[in-house]
């Protein structure tokens, strides 16, 4: 295992489109060894195509390596500027190509692109032909990203590690997290006035709407959302018109979700904390301790907590290794964030989240994750 490696890539074409193929090497950092190669044909694509498959191919096997720092140099203007965040990747051949890549050098604790002259390549370069010559005389097409002799991965076993490269099941071991990008939505009407605002379904406000168009503006400057990130949306209406501001600039369509409702609080719905303490004072008094306790008519926080939890684990098995951007409310967002962190109840008590605030959490295959943000706002001017 080394923590450090520097990835070499490159893809070509013979005819763009032709016969294509891709190579990559994995050196140490510090002393240059190489710890592994790749080679594949991929049939017939274009030279960008084959220059992508070699990036993600790289990627892949100094993730299995157990790297956690990369320096990657390819001899390819457009990936390094676009996998920089510098272009938009807007060819639709290269979007679920360019999402991928992005998803993997997020599993990295540190990841730099470097543009590097076709001599300065010259390995890659190398293997990427062998791998067109072997294609030309009949081998079977590497089309996994793989070595075309190297033997099948094991499939993944339940809770254990693996040497699997890519995302099979939310059991395996090692692969891409799922992102999940958490957004509030905007102001509404109750939201001003401070009251329980569960499952009334009540609109923006003016100033709600011009939140969700800062934060849709926000997101829309992330490249995996631009071209390719799911939006899951709860189905009250102050998150499907924040959802709707975001896909207007990222592009999509939002997928309501259920699962991703706001707490119903019954009763207390529309009421100020002042007036909900009011009339139900004892109840009201343990509900702000005890998850267990029901409003009157409503959910209890164990009861959205097991909802959201069930939500979740389904996003992370059809969505495995994308990116995500969930619309929806406080209480789902703590409870996303609470399975996240691994933590008890106490957090719905003592984490705070303002209207149009971004929180990002990852979920690993192994049952790991990691939250990378909580509550940001700088969007919002």
């Amino acid at each position: 295992m080394t923590s450090r490696v520097i990835i070499e890539a490159d893809g070509g074409s013979r005819g763009n489109p032709g016969p294509a193929g891709f190579g990559a090497v994995v050196r140490d950092a510090s002393s240059g060894e190489v710890l592994a190669e790749r080679r594949g044909g991929i049939g017939e694509a274009t030279n960008n195509v084959a220059e992508y498959r070699g990036l993600i191919a790289g990627l892949r096997a100094a993730l299995e390596l157990g790297a956690e720092e990369a320096e990657i140099r390819l001899d390819s203007k457009l990936v390094v500027e676009q996998m920089s965040g510098r272009w938009r990747v807007k060819h639709p051949d290269l979007q679920p190509l360019a999402s991928e890549a992005t998803q993997l050098v997020f599993s990295f604790a540190a990841a730099r692109f470097q543009w590097v002259a076709r001599e300065r390549n010259s390995h890659a370069d190398r293997l990427a032909n062998e791998a067109m010559d072997a294609q030309a005389d009949g081998e079977e097409v590497g089309g996994s990203g793989r070595n075309a002799d190297t033997p099948p991965e094991p499939a993944p076993t339940g809770g254990g590690s693996s040497s699997t490269s890519a995302v099979t099941s939310w059991s395996g071991a090692v692969g891409t997290p799922t992102r999940l990008l958490l957004l509030r939505h905007g102001q509404s009407a109750l939201s001003v006035e401070r009251r329980y605002s569960g499952r009334g379904d009540v609109a923006l406000t003016d100033l709600g709407h011009r939140q969700a168009q800062a934060a849709a503006k926000r997101l829309a400057s992330v490249e995996a959302v631009t071209d390719s990130a799911v939006v899951l949306t709860s189905p009250l209406s102050r998150a499907r018109a924040t959802a709707e501001a975001v896909v207007a600039a990222t592009g999509g369509e939002p997928v309501v979700h259920e699962g991703l409702a706001e707490t119903d609080f019954g009763a207390w719905e529309g009421l100020t904390f002042l007036e909900a303490s009011e009339r139900y004072p004892r109840l009201h008094t343990a509900w702000l301790g005890d998850p267990s306790v029901t409003p009157p008519g409503g959910e209890s926080l164990n009861t959205v907590f097991e909802r959201v939890n069930a939500a979740l684990d389904g996003m992370l098995r059809e969505h495995a290794g994308k990116t995500l951007v969930l619309v929806t409310h406080v209480t789902p967002i703590k409870a996303i964030l609470r399975t996240a962190l691994c933590v008890g109840p106490e957090l719905f008590y003592r984490l705070h989240l303002d209207l149009a605030s971004l929180s990002v959490a990852e979920f690993y295959p192994d049952g790991n994750a990691s939250v990378r943000l909580v509550n940001d706002t700088s969007h919002l001017g």
